[in-house]
């Protein structure tokens, strides 16, 4: 028997894909797509099955490339040539929601939005959160370390996860579903697994951390005349609103300018400001929250750090204020192509990189379009820069932005993770000492490098 008969022995016939019944959606993700696809995808219900997968695949000697929602920004789940595509969309099952320990159980095939709706029927709070959550998977957010609107006040995925089950290359299943706070028995070994993006084991099961589920919320829109002023305000924000303040987003001009004209935002307050800062607040006190939140927005106002202001009244206006920071996710009708950047920088020195990106960016190819925004409380600044017909590539505007990052001391990946597309800037971010270790914990958990090999690093 070859190794395609084997594997469809372990799993099944119904449990495989192979020739023209691989869906197209299988050859890449959101980003980055693969000629050549993968020889079959292997669907497996079980994390047995996937120990047998990996087991077959490391017997034969044949990549396995994890895949989850494929809504990846980065060329983490992209097929390899000759590789079986492992795709854990099949194991949707939430297995337990836990209200003594504030813990809900999945499999790693959950997409994330049911994991949040789970939680809040039961009372409680799923904090990660993303644009993709309808389609992407909770094993990917994992694999990925995602971050999203809300790391402000709860952290990464990182921060959400308490136990785990993964599969390694050879077919040994780790098994530490912990739902303990505290447990400092021996190595973290979850924490190999979380942002490795399947280079390391397969995440198949997970104990997620769950939260009280808010009952307050308010939320504002400010315009600002400069980055002092932001920092100025988000001072104010974090004295005045402590830890109940969750979101801190930043839109820069030209980000307004083009979610209000070319997308078709009703604009909540005038155009033409330098900066615009979305907050928002969850909390538990109805009453006494949009006291000092009203409050914290007010001083800034009588200050002169914010120039205006407009606050959601309802649930109405709220989704209505938050929908001009999602619009991005429809920049692609009409800023497109264009090349994407998620990086992260000292908070206090994002304007001077803004400032000088823009400035570097116009001296080299003149009349060129980027847009800037971000989580920028929690360091993360995003930038798509729109790719024209006679302007620079996307290789060359990639050396320049990611130079300023090495400049700056900063990060090449905030939250989307290296896959392929980051991966020849990796040193920019990482000494050689870092990524020989790196190479050494891959070596010793994957000696043959079928993992999704040539993702994040080159395997030697």
């Amino acid at each position: 028997m070859d190794f395609l008969d084997d594997l469809r022995a372990a799993i099944g016939a119904d449990c495989l894909q192979t020739g023209d019944a691989i869906e197209a959606r299988h050859f890449g993700d959101y980003m980055v797509k693969s000629d050549a696809g993968p020889i079959a995808v292997a669907l497996p219900r079980t994390t047995d099955q996937v120990a047998a997968i990996l087991l077959l695949c490391s017997a034969h000697g044949v990549p396995a490339v994890p895949q989850g929602g494929l809504t990846g920004l980065a060329g983490g789940a992209t097929p390899v040539a000759g590789c079986v595509a492992v795709s854990l969309s099949r194991m949707r099952k939430i297995e337990e929601v836990d209200r003594a320990a504030s813990t809900i159980t999945v499999e790693a095939g959950v997409p994330l939005q049911m994991v949040q709706e789970a939680a809040e029927a039961a009372g409680l709070l799923f904090p990660l959160d993303i644009g993709s959550r309808g389609s992407c998977l909770i094993g990917g957010n994992i694999s990925t370390n995602a971050g999203g609107n809300r790391v402000l006040r709860y952290g990464m995925a990182r921060e959400l996860v308490l136990g785990f089950e993964a599969v390694l290359a050879d077919g040994t299943v780790l098994t530490s579903l912990n739902k303990m706070q505290k447990n400092n028995a021996g190595y973290d070994l979850k924490q190999l697994f979380i942002g490795s993006e399947g280079t390391l084991g397969i995440v198949t099961r997970l104990v997620l951390r769950l939260f009280p589920q808010p009952v307050s919320s308010r939320i504002a829109l400010v315009a600002l005349p400069n980055y002092a002023a932001v920092l100025d305000l988000l001072g104010r924000a974090r004295g005045g609103l402590g830890g109940t303040l969750s979101a801190f987003e930043v839109m820069w001009t030209e980000f307004y300018e083009l979610a209000t004209t070319a997308h078709g935002v009703r604009p909540p307050l005038p155009r033409g400001s330098a900066v615009y800062v979305l907050l928002e607040n969850l909390g538990a006190d109805p009453d006494s929250d949009a006291v000092r939140f009203d409050g914290v927005i007010e001083a800034a106002l009588e200050a002169g750090v914010v120039d205006d202001a407009v606050i959601g009244q309802n649930i109405r206006e709220g989704r209505e204020l938050w929908a001009l920071r999602d619009s991005v996710t429809e920049f692609n009708r009409t800023y497109n192509p264009a090349v994407g950047f998620d990086v992260s920088l000292p908070v206090a020195r994002m304007q001077d990189f803004v400032t000088g990106a823009r400035a570097a960016l116009r001296d080299r190819f003149q009349a060129i379009e980027a847009v800037w925004f971000g989580h920028i409380a929690d360091s993360n600044l995003h930038i798509n820069v729109k790719l024209m017909p006679d302007g620079p590539t996307a290789a060359e505007i990639s050396a320049i932005i990611y130079g300023r990052v090495r400049e700056f001391g900063g990060s090449i990946s905030a939250e989307h993770g290296i896959g392929l597309l980051k991966k020849p800037y990796l040193a920019y971010s990482r000494t050689a000492a870092e990524i020989a270790v790196m190479r050494r914990i891959k070596a010793a958990l994957d000696p043959a490098g079928i993992l999704n090999p040539g993702k994040v690093f080159d395997h030697v």
